[in-house]
């Protein structure tokens, strides 16, 4: 078999949030910007993906305001600084089953992460699907982490965030 590289289609594709705290959570959307998949036979074996930081959205804050606000702090230099680090990014090192390693680039930051995918092709269409549990204290994320600040109370937010990772990739 023969490596066969999938572009991925960032229409089709993107990354469902959840962030925790202590009185609940929050969820929202980012999308994929570009990057690809590699296969050997049906066999994920590498590939990298390219996150639009910038294009965070929040889905659970229907008053428009109160959205803006904190729309506004996840993209500051309590969280994501998109101002500065546009762009996150996954690049996969090795796969053995549908294990997946690979490094995590937010902030300009990289870390190891480990997650399951699972991958299905069907006529020159690639799909696949992982969840990732992100430590966000270890890409300078600390605002309310009970590591950081002491006696946060209510007010404490969770270090670890849920992403859910859907991409479509289509034959090179």
């Amino acid at each position: 078999m023969e490596n066969q590289k999938f572009q991925i289609v960032s229409a089709q594709s993107n990354i469902d949030w959840v962030g925790k705290k202590v009185t609940g959570a929050h969820n929202g959307t980012i999308a994929i910007k570009d990057g690809h998949l590699v296969l050997n036979g049906n066999q994920l074996t590498g590939g990298h993906f390219v996150v639009d930081t910038t294009s965070i959205r929040i889905l659970d804050i229907a008053d428009q305001a109160t959205n803006a606000q904190f729309l506004g702090h996840l993209v500051s230099d309590d969280f994501f600084s998109t101002d500065k680090y546009p762009e996150a990014s996954l690049v996969i090192t090795t796969v053995s089953g549908n294990h997946v390693h690979g490094d995590l680039t937010i902030k300009g930051i990289t870390h190891p992460v480990a997650f399951d995918a699972a991958v299905n092709v069907k006529d020159g269409q690639l799909t696949a699907s992982g969840k990732l549990i992100i430590d966000r204290t270890k890409y300078a994320m600390r605002f309310r982490s009970g590591n950081f600040f002491k006696d946060l109370g209510d007010t404490l937010i969770y270090n670890d965030f849920e992403l859910t990772v859907t991409l479509t990739a289509k034959a090179a």
